[in-house]
């Protein structure tokens, strides 16, 4: 970016809060700084100077972008110019009375369990790759993990644990840390795959076998451990054999399946955001409009007025 050469540091600066501070990803730290590399060529001069002016020309530049992509520029913006004012790099936040765009509501796409149970039939190899997709997938559906949590798993997440605890600590989104339950057949299946696992470390370069060690699903590129991109392949790969179409699949929608069918036999949303790590109730509603009948069965099934109405007609 083209910033005076005194104002490196301040970028630098607004990154490290925004990693070690808001505790934010670094997909999201890459977005920010492609947000704003993005900006600093449209307005072609320093990012401290910039006007209010500026960005509302820069605003509607962008007035064709997708919602959510003009969304999320915006709030990059909100975000490094508030850093600016906070920490007195500037007096004023050309950005304070821009408004975000409003964001149509979008339902989470997820499996039926019926397409579930055929993706794990199609896996009826025991060959070591499908022995460690079995173990993928087992984990994705079992536990709710985003992809990222789970190809970042340490061994020791899972080695360590006491038997009589068939659970995981893991850390989230935002550092945030939370505790993931396994049922019996996922505890099996990654056990079967930690039997193989050798298979995989010994592909790895000797010079980065230490490293992709300290993983439960180590890999032979950078970083040493399986990505999130190969884990979406491998899935959609399988969806093709389990006739499911690939574009309606990835990780991330097994998260979705694993949410509304706990809604469907009955868990609560508190435990299911626990489960999912949302930091915020709202997030977890979202899935009862994917089950809209939930709501009036857990009503019919446990309020006690009810029962008495039903007591009352068969008398």
């Amino acid at each position: 970016m083209s910033l005076a050469p005194e104002n490196i540091h301040i970028l630098e600066q607004f990154f490290e809060m925004m990693r070690f501070e808001r505790g934010v990803s670094k997909n999201t730290l890459s977005a920010y700084q492609s947000d704003l590399h993005d900006f600093e060529k449209f307005i072609k001069h320093d990012l401290i100077t910039v006007t209010k002016v500026e960005v509302e020309q820069y605003l509607a530049h962008l007035s064709k972008a997708k919602s959510s992509t003009l969304a999320r520029r915006i709030s990059s913006l909100r975000q490094f110019y508030r850093f600016l004012l906070t920490d007195k790099h500037r007096r004023d936040d050309p950005t304070r009375l821009i408004e975000l765009p409003k964001q149509p509501k979008r339902l989470p796409k997820y499996l039926s369990q019926e397409e579930v149970e055929r993706l794990f039939h199609a896996l009826h190899s025991e060959d070591e790759e499908s022995i460690r997709l079995l173990a993928l997938l087992e984990l994705l559906y079992a536990g709710g993990f985003r992809v990222t949590e789970l190809v970042t798993l340490p061994l020791s997440s899972f080695t360590h644990r006491s038997a009589s605890q068939p659970f995981l600590h893991i850390t989230g989104k935002g550092g945030k840390e939370r505790i993931v339950p396994l049922n019996e057949t996922c505890i099996q299946a990654v056990e079967k795959y930690l039997r193989i696992r050798p298979y995989f470390l010994e592909k790895v370069n000797i010079m980065k076998a230490e490293k992709a060690a300290l993983y439960l699903f180590p890999s032979t590129g950078t970083p040493p451990h399986l990505t999130r991109q190969r884990v979406g392949q491998l899935i959609k790969q399988l969806a093709l054999s389990a006739n499911i179409d690939p574009k309606h699949i990835s990780p991330h929608v097994l998260r979705h399946a694993f949410a509304t069918h706990m809604l469907q036999h009955g868990a609560d949303l508190l435990t299911i955001k626990k489960f999912l790590g949302h930091s915020d109730i709202a997030t977890t509603q979202i899935y009862t409009h994917i089950v809209p009948n939930h709501l009036t069965n857990l009503i019919n099934s446990h309020h006690p007025l009810h029962k008495n109405k039903i007591r009352n007609k068969d008398s």
